[in-house]
């Protein structure tokens, strides 16, 4: 049997990690694996960071003011995503409301949005326009390092917790994070861009440890309070933990 090339693997488990974490339209590709999309997650944060901070930019140079030019990235955000990790955070909310524990994944497969759920969606998009607002400076950087580091949230949430259903629309990513070691070029990648600030400004150099440490904190603690919880992490639980991570990581960033 035919074996691809390592490079073509690699471009075809890429390509299959953009076509399932983005809305963004592709052409098909017939025959690929979409076991291992969760291993690049980090990888397509940070593109997806790149292609919002290329918007904000260009809405700067238009003249855009800072407090629609911030939520209009917010709205491509979600646009690009196609609303997959908010959805996921909305029905993680409306199960959480339940009091019932044993009830709470029967309320989150639930397609229909609760009070609960839409509260949360609009929390979050409120946090992240509003922190977006507060943060002037290199705020492409900004952008990929928040959708990186809630990414690695994720990878996080798949190799620490038990998956709490038997099918659903995350349980194959345990086959893509299996162990820690699986999380380190995600983390290695995080570091490095987090780096790049010190290296284009000489006087933010705490700025760039601030980052990675409240990056790494901030995804560890979500995935952590989701897990309390529920006992566990399911498919619209990782969507939380993006969506939590990347709101509260642009909320600590607006300090500095």
């Amino acid at each position: 049997m035919y074996q691809p090339q390592w490079w073509k693997r690699l471009f075809f488990d890429v390509f299959a990690s953009i076509s399932f974490y983005t809305a963004i339209p592709l052409p098909y590709i017939n025959g690929l694996d979409f076991r291992r999309v969760a291993y690049f997650a980090p990888l397509v944060g940070v593109m997806i960071g790149g292609v919002l901070g290329l918007c904000d930019t260009g809405m700067n140079y238009l003249g855009i003011p800072v407090l629609t030019r911030s939520a209009l990235v917010v709205v491509i955000w979600i646009a690009i995503t196609g609303g997959l990790h908010l959805d996921g955070a909305m029905d993680t909310a409306d199960g959480l409301a339940v009091a019932n524990p044993e009830k709470r994944l029967e309320v989150m497969t639930d397609s229909a949005t609760g009070a609960f759920g839409a509260m949360a969606g609009l929390a979050l998009i409120l946090l992240k326009t509003t922190a977006l607002t507060d943060i002037l400076d290199h705020r492409w950087l900004v952008l990929m390092a928040a959708c990186g580091w809630g990414r690695w949230g994720q990878q996080l949430a798949i190799a620490r917790y038990p998956y709490l259903k038997p099918t659903g629309k995350g349980a194959f990513h345990k086959q893509a994070i299996r162990s820690y070691p699986d999380l380190l070029p995600g983390l290695f990648l995080l570091l490095s861009l987090s780096a790049l600030l010190g290296l284009f400004n000489g006087q933010y150099v705490f700025v760039p440890l601030i980052m990675s440490v409240a990056g790494s904190a901030i995804a560890l603690l979500t995935g952590v309070w989701f897990d309390h919880q529920l006992g566990g992490h399911t498919g619209d639980t990782y969507g939380a933990v993006v969506e939590w991570t990347e709101a509260l990581f642009l909320c600590v960033l607006t300090t500095f």
